[in-house]
């Protein structure tokens, strides 16, 4: 099982190579930085990636943004995210890819080699593996934020609209008003959830998926 590995810590990068080649993984690639990173996941495709959350050059969310963008290029491509701290924005959009394997685990909890090893094969298979920890930070802060509770009546249902997937022309049409008008609402709604300035359809999916959290659809 081909492995990447991304940890700018000399002596940790070196501990998980001896690791999983011990555990019967080829470790293809490891790297240190974010560009480097990038490069190996998308030319070299591995099975799984096992990714620190800060790299150089910022050292504050490269890694997770890199495989984020890796995805993007590969998707279904398996990463498994080492951190000493929960990124909550990034993260949740890690776990709202449902197209391969995912898992967020913290570093200080990595501490049974027999676990890790088996989290990575579950992710390198498409599997899901969480720490609880990761786990209460996110639930706790949705709780916290109550994040639809800041929405105007009408940005609620321009929301609502988005996710039965009408574009803004489509909702704008709906309303009777002008697409810049929509447009307005839109962007407010992603300033009160949180979401900062990126590609607009990936904000609007994390957009949707906050509403359909709160809001879940009905069986069929």
């Amino acid at each position: 099982m081909r492995v990447v590995i991304a940890e700018d810590l000399a002596l940790l990068r070196d501990g998980l190579i001896r690791l999983l080649t011990a555990s019967g993984f080829e470790v293809v690639a490891a790297v240190d930085n974010g560009p480097m990173l990038l490069d190996a996941l998308t030319r070299g495709r591995p099975d799984v990636a096992v990714v620190d959350v800060r790299l150089p050059p910022g050292y504050s969310d490269e890694g997770l943004r890199t495989a984020l963008e890796a995805r993007r290029r590969v998707p279904g491509l398996p990463v498994l995210i080492l951190s000493q701290y929960v990124e909550q924005l990034y993260a949740r959009e890690l776990l709202s890819d449902r197209s391969g394997g995912v898992g967020y685990l913290l570093k200080d909890r990595v501490g049974d080699v027999d676990r890790f090893v088996d989290a990575v094969r579950q992710v390198a298979a498409g599997g899901t593996v969480m720490d609880p920890e990761v786990v209460a930070q996110l639930l706790t802060r949705r709780s916290r934020d109550e994040p639809l509770g800041g929405l105007t009546p009408r940005e609620r249902e321009v929301l609502a609209l988005m996710a039965e997937g009408l574009s803004n022309l489509a909702i704008a049409a709906r309303f009777q008003v002008t697409d810049k008008a929509v447009g307005k609402h839109t962007n407010n709604i992603f300033a009160k959830l949180g979401l900062p300035p990126s590609d607009d359809h990936n904000r609007r999916v994390m957009a949707v998926l906050t509403y359909l959290q709160v809001n879940p659809a009905p069986p069929a």
